[in-house]
């Protein structure tokens, strides 16, 4: 059973980075593909970006694109989220899933899910 944990949240300011991690066990991480996900206070989980398993397509949201950074390491069972520029909209829980193809790499595509890590951003 693939398990996934994240690491690497934390609370700072506008205008700085974070790098998210997340570290497979149980099961060989290329045989998913992998998203982060984000869910603000009151408001739905949102797909933040999403990566193939052979990292051929990724996908970003609107709002990231050209701040955040997807990559993955199958050898290692690792996927990162490298967060630039970070403003207050992004303060949340982030989550990393694995799920076996994703399309729209929205949250019913995906089914193995980490606890989380939260990221504040301050203003």
């Amino acid at each position: 059973q693939l398990q996934l944990v994240e690491s690497g949240g934390g609370l700072v300011h506008a205008g700085e980075s974070l790098r998210l991690s997340c570290a497979a066990s149980g099961s060989d991480l290329d045989r998913y593909d992998i998203g982060w996900f984000r869910q603000a206070p009151g408001k739905r989980r949102e797909g933040v970006s999403c990566i193939s398993r052979t990292g051929n397509a990724i996908n970003y949201i609107d709002s990231v694109r050209g701040r955040f950074t997807i990559t993955r390491d199958n050898a290692r069972n690792m996927a990162w989220l490298e967060m630039n520029s970070l403003e207050a909209e992004d303060t949340g829980i982030y989550y990393c899933a694995a799920g076996p193809k994703y399309i729209l790499c929205a949250y019913p595509e995906f089914g193995h899910w980490g606890q989380g890590t939260q990221v504040t951003v301050s203003s």
